[in-house]
């Protein structure tokens, strides 16, 4: 062969219309080309995903975190601190016969919940007032035992007042000197105690004192001695 002819006998075809041929021979190609990949992509062969964003778990062989389950609530167990009281045998008669109700149904006590004794559950302390004046009669610590709850601490001496300190029990007893009235203490007694791992220990204590001062009253002047008789 001689090479491409356009019509038999019309001799060599020239070099200009070869090469203009080529061209166009080259760019239905690659137009071929780009719409068989155009194709692939968009019937879901080995090209780019058109279903929208991946999914996390199939990026670079990884899956997804599981999300966290929800902890248990931190809130304790609320109990019935008026029950509890009256139902146990370590509390004295007197302070049993002193916690009525003030109002209708609200009692006197005081509750709080916290780590004392190194239990996973909280500890209870139960304060017993008075409905007048609000004098502690008793403070209690219970324990979670099982199903039930134990006394580990009572205090009965009135004014008391048992409260929660960065772990430690702290007990507040007021003093009282010949004449104070009750809203008017000569002083306070604090006692810090410990869990020692079976009961409550005392650690140490501070003794607080009162100005008389304070509130606008005086010390009352004392009486001058009487002059010797000649």
């Amino acid at each position: 062969m001689r090479g491409l002819t356009g019509r038999a006998g019309d001799g060599p075809e020239p070099s200009g219309a070869r090469g203009t041929f080529q061209a166009v021979s080259t760019a239905v190609a690659g137009l071929a080309a780009l719409a068989l990949l155009v194709s692939a992509c968009g019937t879901g062969g080995t090209g780019a995903r058109d279903e929208g964003p991946a999914d996390a778990s199939s990026v670079a062989g990884t899956t997804a975190a599981p999300s966290p389950s929800p902890s248990p609530s931190d809130t304790p167990r609320p109990v019935d601190a008026v029950r509890l009281v009256k139902d146990d045998p370590k509390v004295s008669a007197t302070v049993k016969r002193g916690l009525k109700p003030c109002v209708a149904d609200e009692y006197p006590v005081d509750v709080s919940y916290g780590k004392l004794t190194g239990n996973s559950a909280d500890d209870i302390v139960i304060n017993v007032l008075t409905c007048g004046d609000a004098v502690g009669l008793g403070a209690y610590v219970y324990r979670e035992r099982g199903d039930r709850y134990e006394n580990v601490f009572a205090a009965e001496e009135p004014p008391v007042y048992a409260e929660i300190d960065r772990g430690d029990l702290v007990v507040t007893k007021q003093v009282y000197e010949r004449g104070d009235p009750v809203s008017n203490p000569s002083g306070e007694d604090v006692i810090t105690y410990r869990w020692s791992g079976s009961r409550f220990a005392k650690a140490f204590s501070t003794r607080n004192e009162y100005s008389k001062a304070v509130g606008g009253g005086t010390a009352a002047p004392s009486e001058p001695e009487p002059e010797p008789a000649n």
